[in-house]
Order: C-alpha cells, then sequence, then structure tokens
C-alpha cells in the first residue's frame, strides 16, 4: 500500500493486486462492501493519517480505478461541510452513500479527477509507443529522466472513465511511479516540460 497527499483535502492510495491476495480480497470482490472491504479501508485511512496526516472528518468521496496488472489507484476526497446542516444530518449523508460499496467506479463529489500520475519507463522505444497510442486523448504531459529511468507526468482534469483507460493503456508498458511531481522537478532532469505527448510522437515517428 502506498499513500500520496495531492492536496489538503485529497489523497490517492495505491493498492497492489498482491496487497488484495495477502487480505484475501479477489479483483472482482472490492466492488462490493464486504466486510473485508471495509477493513481495508479504514486500514488505508489508518495508513493515510500515520503517513500524510490525512484525517477524515465528516463526510468524504471515494473513488477508484483499476490497472490490469498494476492493482487499484484509490482516491479519498473530504468533502467540504454543508453550510446550515449538522454533524449528525452529514454523518447520516455520508452512510447512506457508502452503504451499497465503499469504492465507487463513477466519480463521487468531484466530477473530474483534478489529480496527476507518474508512470515510470526503462525502455524509451515503450514510451514512444505508449506516446503514440495516448495522443488522440489530448492530454497535459512531462517528461523527465529520474535515475536512469523515463518519468512520465500526466497532469490533467479527467473524469474518472478516462482516467482508468489511460492508465491501462500506461500501464502496458509503463509501471506506477512512486516519484512525486515535487521531486522530478526538484531532483529529476527535465526533458520535455509541456506537451510531451505531442513533442516525442513528432520527434520519434513510428
Amino acid at each position: 500500500m502506498r499513500v500520496e497527499r495531492i492536496a489538503r483535502d485529497k489523497v490517492r492510495i495505491f493498492i497492489s493486486y498482491d496487497d488484495l491476495e495477502e487480505r484475501g480480497i479477489d479483483r472482482d470482490e472490492i466492488w462490493h462492501n464486504g466486510k473485508k472491504v471495509q477493513d481495508l479501508f479504514w486500514d488505508m485511512m489508518e495508513t493515510a493519517y500515520m503517513e500524510v496526516g490525512f484525517e477524515i472528518a465528516g463526510p468524504i468521496s471515494v473513488e477508484a480505478f483499476t490497472m490490469p496488472t498494476e492493482g487499484v489507484v484509490v482516491i479519498v476526497t473530504r468533502i467540504p461541510s454543508i453550510p446550515g446542516a449538522t454533524s449528525d444530518e452529514s454523518d447520516m449523508e455520508d452512510d447512506d452513500d457508502n452503504a451499497t460499496t465503499l469504492f465507487s467506479r463513477e466519480p463521487g463529489f468531484q466530477s473530474r479527477a483534478d489529480s496527476y500520475m507518474v508512470f515510470s519507463f526503462s525502455d524509451f522505444d515503450d514510451l514512444v509507443f505508449v506516446c503514440h497510442t495516448l495522443l488522440p486523448y489530448q492530454i497535459n504531459t512531462s517528461l523527465f529522466y529520474y535515475k536512469d529511468r523515463y518519468e512520465l507526468l500526466i497532469a490533467d482534469a479527467l473524469d474518472s472513465e478516462r482516467w482508468q483507460l489511460v492508465a491501462s493503456i500506461l500501464s502496458e508498458y509503463g509501471s506506477v511511479s512512486n516519484s512525486t511531481e515535487a521531486v522530478l522537478k526538484e531532483y529529476g532532469k527535465t526533458v520535455i516540460a509541456e506537451n510531451a505527448l505531442e513533442a516525442i510522437v513528432q520527434r520519434f515517428p513510428l
């Protein structure tokens, strides 16, 4: 399990399929609100609090998407309290929202994932092929070189369905990176600061 705070009220948690298997949870079971999934969720929240100081206070939005070979990415967002609503009312609304399932395939509070993700590539040819495949999606990207690997930063406001599709394509040739945007900008070498997909496709035709 890996936790990253991406905003004041938002964390991203990566759970590998090995993590799920160790807990006796199969890939389809995570979309159901069973006891194992509930235990996993509270373990995630405890880890988020211990590692990055993210604490649940009031209602939250939970959305997740899977990557074929990597695992599950869960984004948890704290929702601002509704003016005039009591804490009991907010808690009741939160309980109702989570009664059916903890991990929603659809966006919760926000309709778009204003987040970022980093994928790592050891083979430049794989990176070139991925860029050609993703070009029609017109997403904002930057390319860095860090620790002998090419790190592709995807920073765009995509809906959950497009995030999952883009992540699925990327995971076929690369892997989710532990590097954050701040680390790449400070310690990595900036190869292409913006419009990396377009630049690579133009310079390296298939």
